[in-house]
């Protein structure tokens, strides 16, 4: 705009409407960028705020949606709710390369169950501690799904919000701290 001051011809001026439209118009560009980076110490201080809360989960037991969990410990626990009763449940675990490595029937009555597995695979052999992930199929008495849900139980032993979301660490897996539904001590 100064440059634009320079080269007008004095004789025919720019129209001063039209000047302070741009003056007006940088003003509020210039007040969107301070609020930006102001927004942006606000979600730090909030990051910051949150892995400094999730500190305090640390050794005490949580609920969280998922279907991820470490075997630690001789067991992996996990519940699941069934939204409608079901005729036939099916759960299988399986390990972290995706093989199933346990298949078993469930509670069939709509509502929340709790499973907890030994880390046994159905031919008899004892895991190693690790992640394995539980996955329920439903059908009720016609063969229709069933809706189901499920979520991670197991003991909090450390938070790391190195990916910018704080994450509960239960042994092996993690959990994000927003997906936590319950916790006990």
């Amino acid at each position: 705009m100064c440059v634009q001051l320079q080269n007008q011809n004095p004789l025919d001026p720019s129209d001063p409407t039209e000047y302070m439209s741009q003056l007006v118009s940088y003003a509020s560009l210039s007040e969107q960028s301070e609020v930006n980076d102001q927004l942006g110490n606000i979600t730090t201080a909030l990051a910051s705020l949150l892995a400094a809360n999730a500190v305090g989960y640390v050794g005490h037991t949580v609920e969280a949606a998922g279907s991820t969990n470490a075997l630690a410990d001789g067991s992996a626990s996990w519940n699941y709710t069934l939204a409608s009763d079901a005729s036939k449940v099916t759960i299988k675990i399986t390990d972290e390369s995706g093989k199933t490595v346990y298949t078993t029937t469930g509670e069939t009555a709509a509502g929340e169950h709790s499973f907890v597995w030994d880390g046994t695979t159905s031919s008899g052999t004892k895991l190693t501690e690790g992640t394995y992930t539980m996955s329920i199929t439903a059908t009720d008495a016609d063969g229709n799904a069933v809706t189901t849900s499920s979520t991670v139980v197991g003991v909090v032993t450390g938070v790391d919000s190195s990916s910018g979301t704080v994450m509960l660490q239960i042994g092996d897996a993690e959990v994000a701290f927003a997906n936590v539904i319950a916790i006990k001590s």
